[in-house]
């Protein structure tokens, strides 16, 4: 039996602003420290055995600070890069939602159907994430953590469930959200989404 833990990374400065991120890359903001650090000590009894954690500074610094508190060193892994979302990324997510409304609901209710212009292309991404999924359920440790961006996690997840990519942002994931896959005998279940309890303070 595994559990995969699942973190989407601590507040990020384009989180703060808004900015949709993707591929882009910011650094974590002050309250985003203190949520890795709340998360760490939430995982501090789960017996975590490996961090694998996305390149990107948001995640990776999120993974290095929760590290630090379990005596583990940190995994990188490219697969679990956020999705790239093409010409967007470096704007307004809000003003994209007022401007280009249509776009934006089309591909919130099935982005395998309706994909932003020049976003990373969806069989790509499944390709990689289902990949990434396929390696730690064949490793030999038990209590794994995956510090990652909400589309490559929600991408996890629907894969993992047999739910399908149509259903990407049907799953929220929250910054620091923890969400808890279990995998059994040749099957996923879903133990927890998005649990929060430790960010109760904020």
């Amino acid at each position: 039996m595994k559990n995969i833990y699942l973190l989407r990374h601590a507040q990020s400065e384009y989180n703060e602003k808004g900015i949709f991120q993707g591929r882009l890359d910011s650094d974590l903001t002050p309250l985003g420290f203190v949520q890795a650090r709340l998360s760490a000590q939430e995982l501090l009894n789960k017996n975590i055995e490996v961090i694998y954690a996305s390149p990107q500074r948001r995640a990776y610094k999120t993974a290095l600070s929760i590290a630090d508190v379990l005596g583990l060193e940190v995994v990188v892994d490219e697969r679990i890069r956020e999705m790239s979302f093409g010409e967007y990324e470096g704007r307004n997510f809000w003003e994209l939602r007022e401007k280009e409304g249509e776009i934006f609901r089309l591909w919130l209710s099935n982005p395998l159907k309706n994909p932003l212009p020049t976003q990373e292309d969806m069989e790509h991404f499944r390709q990689r994430v289902e990949d990434f999924l396929k390696d730690i359920i064949q490793n030999n440790y038990q209590n794994i953590l995956v510090v990652a961006h909400g589309g490559t996690l929600h991408a996890m997840v629907c894969l993992s469930l047999g739910l399908g990519l149509e259903n990407l942002w049907n799953v929220h994931m929250d910054n620091t959200g923890i969400t808890l896959l279990r995998y059994d005998a040749g099957r996923f279940e879903l133990k927890y989404l998005n649990r929060l309890c430790h960010m109760e303070a904020f």
